[in-house]
């Protein structure tokens, strides 16, 4: 293969790989309270989307989506698998917008080697706040008592956040 041309297989690949993109940007057009976590497409065309919601993503928002994209190609032309799901309880969050959704829960947030693990109770545009209960040994006498901690941490240096699931 000569430099900077690309094989038929792989510009065909690249095009259907628009063409999906573009009709799940429509999608989001239709139902902006969802939004694209990860898309993915493989040589052999096994797409996946994983999708959330400001409200959370039910069934039926993900069959939405799939056949948004689905019944829009052609299975003649190209030959290709769809999976589309939600980005699931114990998934990692990836986008400030995921968590406002989220307040009131609990959340365990790796940042810049700390980690912290707490009630989601602040959302901001820029950041998030946490607040848990600690037992601490008291300044003054034995024993220990219980204070209240906070921790403000900003979206960008965030390296993982998680939602602890409590039964």
């Amino acid at each position: 293969m000569k430099r900077g041309h690309l094989s038929p297989l792989l510009l065909g690949n690249m095009e259907f790989k628009e063409q999906v993109l573009t009709l799940l940007n429509q999608a989001f057009e239709k139902r902006p309270d969802l939004f694209l976590i990860d898309f993915s497409m493989d040589a052999k065309s096994h797409i996946e989307i994983i999708i959330d919601g400001d409200k959370g993503v039910s069934i039926n928002d993900c069959v939405e989506i799939s056949r948004a994209i689905e019944h829009q190609l052609d299975r003649e032309v190209h030959d290709f698998s769809l999976s589309v799901q939600s980005s699931g309880a114990t998934a990692p969050l990836k986008l400030a917008r995921q968590y406002p959704q989220h307040k009131g829960r609990t959340l365990k947030v790796k940042s810049e080697g700390s980690e912290f693990k707490g009630k989601l109770i602040e959302v901001t545009d820029n950041e998030i706040t946490l607040e848990w209960s600690e037992r601490v040994p008291k300044e003054v006498g034995k024993g220990k008592h219980t204070v209240v901690r906070k921790e403000t941490i900003a979206y960008n240096i965030i390296d993982q956040a998680q939602i602890v699931l409590t039964f």
